[in-house]
C-alpha cells in the first residue's frame, strides 16, 4: 500500500512538472523567433523593398499603356490578361528576394554570433541548442514564407487600385478588373505555394545552410556552395552522368525540375496538389536529409566557440 501510494504521489508530482516544461520551451522558442526578427531586420525590409520598386515600374507601365490605348484599345482577352501576369512577375520578384534573404540569413545564422562572439551571450541564457536551432530554421521555413505572402497580397491590390485609378476613362472595363479577378483564390492558392514549396521542399536547402554556418571557420558562403560544385564535377568527369546536378535543379524547381515552360507548367502545378505533394517520396527524403543537417547542426552548436 505504502509502494502504491508512493508511487501516485511521485507520479501525481512528475505530471503537472510536464505541462510547465512544454510551456516554458515553446516560451523559449517565441522569444528566440522574435529575437531574430528584430535582430535581421533584412527579413521583411527585403521583400518590401522590393515589391515597392515593383509597384513604382508598374505605376510607370500602366501610365505608358494609357497613352497607346487611344491608338490600339485592348481587347476582351488582353483585358483579362492586363494584371494576370503583372500579379505573377510581382509574386515571383518578391518570392526570390526572400528566397535570397533566407539562403544569407541561413549562413550568418550560426557564423554569425561566433564571428561577433555573442555566442558567449546566448549560451549563458537558459534556452537550448535545440531550441536555437530551430528557431533559426523557423525563419526561412515558416517566417519568411509568412512575410512574403503578405507583402504579395498587399502589392497585388495595391496593383488592382493603381490600374483602376491610371486606367480610368482609357477605354478600359475597369469593373472587370475588379470582377474577374479572385482575390480570395489567388491569395490561397500563393500562401498554398508559399507554405510548400517555399517552406517544406526547401528544408534541406536550409539544413544544410545552417549546419555550414554553424562548423565553417572562416568564409561559409564558400564552404556551403564549394561541395556542390564540386561534386557535381568529379560526377560528371568520373562518370559522364548529372544525377546530383538534376536532384539540386528539382530541389530549386520545387520539384518541377527547374522546367518552367508552357510544356511543363501543368505538370509543375499537378505536383502541387496535396495529395501530390505530400505523397512525393522526395518530400520526406528531404525532411530526412535535413533532419540530420540539424542534428549536427546542434552538435556542433554545442561544442564551437567564438571565432
Amino acid at each position: 500500500m505504502n509502494t502504491q501510494s508512493n508511487v501516485g504521489t511521485e507520479s501525481s508530482i512528475q505530471s503537472p512538472g510536464a505541462a510547465p516544461a512544454v510551456f516554458s520551451s515553446a516560451r523559449a522558442m517565441y522569444w528566440s523567433i522574435r529575437r531574430e526578427i528584430w535582430e535581421n531586420r533584412a527579413i521583411y525590409l527585403a521583400p518590401l523593398a522590393a515589391a515597392t520598386l515593383f509597384l513604382f515600374g508598374f505605376a510607370i507601365n500602366m501610365l505608358a499603356m494609357r497613352r497607346h490605348l487611344g491608338a490600339s484599345p485592348l481587347g476582351p482577352a488582353q483585358q483579362h490578361d492586363l494584371l494576370a501576369t503583372r500579379y505573377e512577375l510581382s509574386a515571383s520578384l518578391i518570392m526570390g528576394t526572400a528566397l535570397i534573404v533566407g539562403v544569407f540569413y541561413s549562413l550568418d545564422a550560426l557564423y554569425g554570433e561566433r564571428r561577433d562572439r555573442s555566442i558567449l551571450f546566448w549560451k549563458s541564457l537558459p534556452v537550448s541548442d535545440l531550441i536555437t536551432v530551430l528557431s533559426k530554421l523557423a525563419i526561412p521555413l515558416v517566417i519568411l514564407p509568412a512575410v512574403s505572402f503578405a507583402i504579395s497580397l498587399v502589392t497585388q491590390f495595391a496593383m488592382l487600385v493603381l490600374s483602376s485609378v491610371i486606367l480610368l476613362g482609357s477605354g478600359v472595363n475597369i469593373g472587370s478588373l475588379w470582377t474577374e479577378i479572385s482575390f480570395f483564390q489567388v491569395s490561397v492558392v500563393l500562401l498554398y505555394h508559399f507554405i510548400t514549396v517555399h517552406g517544406l521542399y526547401y528544408a534541406p536547402i536550409y539544413g544544410w545552410l545552417l549546419m555550414v554556418s554553424a562548423w565553417a571557420p572562416r568564409a561559409a558562403f564558400i564552404w556551403a556552395f564549394l561541395p556542390p560544385f564540386v561534386i557535381c564535377g568529379l560526377e560528371k568527369v568520373a562518370f559522364n552522368t548529372s544525377y546530383f546536378l538534376a536532384l539540386l535543379q528539382d530541389r530549386l524547381g520545387g520539384g518541377g525540375g527547374g522546367a518552367m515552360d508552357n510544356n511543363h507548367t501543368k505538370d509543375f502545378m499537378a505536383t502541387l496538389i496535396p495529395h501530390h505533394f505530400f505523397s512525393t517520396p522526395g518530400l520526406w527524403i528531404g525532411f530526412a536529409v535535413a533532419a540530420v543537417f540539424l542534428f549536427v547542426a546542434v552538435r556542433l552548436r554545442r561544442y564551437r566557440g567564438p571565432i
